[in-house]
């Protein structure tokens, strides 16, 4: 299957230049995507872009990701209001060298092979390009009308909310232009792949390199991803899903993905998942026979959390979504981390108390009641453990329990369940 094709049954295509098949088709072609290092992580958001850098590798042409160590100083007007906050060249690098090892494990960089991923930073060629002979060299081959007619340019000038466009912002359009000149010239760069947002950006560099070198160039976008209820893909309550462990925990990442709605399942997994045609149309089926397995969420937790934290961290993932689902989970509950732990229960009512009340070993009716406050008085404690309703640690407890160390938690924590459905976490501080 062609590269085109690859991405048109996936819907990953939005619009694409007259031509660009036919150059697919042709011979191997070196395409690119930019990403702006405005972060130290890359997100799920900008996951789309690397897919379409991953068939594009995998159809036998060469990926290039350009890092906008350069743009990254102007910031994209594209999709926004109003202008974002301009970083130094100190923080840039430390975020371009956090994004290239996430890079590593999405792409082939390996050394030798004809169709390597590449990695560049437009900084290099920016850094040492003064103002006139930018303007002089490039700007004069692109009108000024030229420019005023982009969406992204004409949306932002005319939005209520908007503030104007600065000339920074406004140059934007130049920069990437020049970019994808840059690469033409110096890397045999035929194509620019981008969001739906980026068309204009785009066609600016094809255009410039139309006049400026009288060469051919062509772009591809694909869809912005967004809910079936028109949010945001890829923002939670918290905010961004990052692919940093320290940002989105392995555990929260892997949870994203077994949360998303029926509906948004089948479009993502056709635009995430690495599996074959027959193998994601199958699943599709699966999933609509049968939709309370989840079985496209399942699958799109274990591949991407597979795929971006590795086996180890994607086990633990699995380990801690047992705990609130499954049955004899005792042992898997004593060896999860303190912090997986918490992870696991953020949210779950939180009471304390001190290692000399665990010392004392009360029944586990006062402990519920006085001891903790779980319960507002001893007889309803006592009534919800003759009825069986209570455990402690995934654990079935009656009246005559008695509370000791043996309860701990990484000797900090005891786990409380009334039903089904209600946690409670109980921290044991020291005296």
């Amino acid at each position: 299957m062609s590269f085109t094709e690859e991405l048109k049954w996936r819907g990953m295509i939005h619009d694409m230049m007259p031509g660009t098949g036919e150059q697919l088709e042709k011979e191997m072609t070196t395409g690119y995507v930019g990403i702006d290092p405005t972060a130290d992580s890359l997100h799920i958001g900008h996951l789309t872009g690397v897919m379409m850098l991953k068939h594009l590798q995998d159809a036998g042409h060469r990926p290039v990701v350009l890092l906008g160590g350069a743009t990254g100083m102007i910031g994209d007007p594209s999709g926004k209001d109003k202008e974002r906050s301009l970083l130094d060249e100190k923080t840039l690098k430390a975020n371009e060298k956090a994004i290239e090892s996430q890079l590593r494990k999405l792409l082939d960089f390996s050394h030798g092979k004809e169709n390597s991923a590449l990695l560049v930073n437009n900084y290099d060629w920016m850094k040492d390009y003064s103002f006139l002979s930018f303007i002089r060299d490039i700007g004069k081959h692109i009108t000024v009308n030229y420019m005023m007619a982009k969406d992204s340019v004409k949306k932002r000038l005319s939005s209520e909310s908007s503030a104007g466009m600065s000339f920074t912002e406004f140059s934007y359009q130049l920069v990437q232009g020049y970019d994808f000149l840059h690469l033409y010239n110096n890397y045999g760069c035929k194509l620019q792949l981008g969001g739906s947002d980026q068309w204009g950006n785009i066609t600016t560099g094809t255009e410039l390199i139309r006049r400026k070198s009288g060469g051919q160039a062509f772009a591809l976008t694909c869809p912005l991803i967004t809910k079936a209820d028109g949010s945001k893909f890829g923002k939670s309550e918290e905010g961004n899903i990052w692919l940093d462990p320290e940002k989105t925990s392995p555990y929260k990442f892997y949870q994203f993905w077994l949360n998303i709605s029926d509906e948004d399942a089948e479009r993502m997994v056709r635009i995430f998942s690495l599996n074959h045609r027959s193998r994601v149309e199958q699943l599709i089926e699966e999933h609509r026979e049968e939709p309370h397995r989840r079985l496209l969420q399942n699958t799109m937790a274990e591949e991407l959390t597979l795929r971006i934290h590795g086996r180890e961290e994607l086990d633990a993932a699995q380990k801690a979504s047992r705990i609130l689902f499954g049955k004899n989970v005792t042992e898997t509950l004593r060896s999860t981390p303190a912090k997986l732990l918490l992870e696991v229960f953020d949210g779950v009512p939180m009471h304390q108390t001190n290692a000399t009340v665990i010392a004392e070993e009360p029944d586990a009716a006062l402990f519920l009641s006085d001891k903790t406050g779980i319960f507002p008085s001893r007889g309803e404690a006592r009534r919800m453990l003759k009825s069986n309703a209570i455990s402690i640690n995934k654990e079935k407890v009656n009246q005559s329990y008695r509370i000791s160390a043996k309860d701990l938690l990484n000797d900090k924590y005891i786990l409380i369940q009334k039903g089904k459905k209600n946690y409670f976490l109980v921290r044991v501080d020291q005296d």
